[in-house]
């Protein structure tokens, strides 16, 4: 069975309530099977064994979250070579626009030679003072239904050999 690996971090919760929900989606696929990792959990052989990814991560300071740079960083040389071609896609959890975050990534992704499939989903909290900023977050149910939309659609994309 091809296998669907959603990589998260998350500091207040959106970003993992973004990949929470995108596993819900993809668990329906009955061709395709689906992960849910955390970032720090994540290692290459977990990256090795999949055949397309979902990365889901806040962005602060106008760039990735450390811990999922972490998972990049460890992962990078170890696979890299061994993956290209493999779909991927971006969920960016955002207090403002969320560019530079899904940037970073999809730069790191061009470097592994993934092939991205969807545009980056940038889900705005519009989070702007300190105490927003900080304070756990709940999405509204358009945007967790449109992350299990785009888990449900990776799933099937994978599943199908379509990617």
């Amino acid at each position: 069975m091809k296998q669907l690996l959603i990589i998260w971090h998350s500091r207040t919760g959106a970003a993992e309530a973004m990949a929470r929900a995108a596993f819900q989606g993809a668990r329906g696929d009955e061709a395709c099977g689906a992960r849910l990792v955390r970032a720090r959990a994540a290692q290459a052989e977990d990256v090795l064994a999949a055949d397309g990814y979902l990365f889901a991560a806040p962005e602060n300071l106008a760039s990735l979250s450390g811990e999922m740079k972490e998972f990049f960083d460890r992962c990078y040389y170890p696979v890299l070579g061994r993956i290209e071609g493999r779909p991927y896609a971006l969920m960016i959890a955002a207090g403002s626009d969320g560019e530079g975050a899904a940037r970073q990534a999809a730069r790191i992704c061009t470097g592994w030679r993934l092939r991205e499939v969807q545009p980056p989903m940038i889900v705005g909290t519009r989070a702007q003072t300190a105490e927003e900023i900080l304070a756990p977050k709940v999405l509204g149910a358009a945007d967790l239904e449109k992350c299990r939309e785009l888990g449900a659609g990776m799933a099937a994309g994978i599943g199908a050999g379509i990617w």
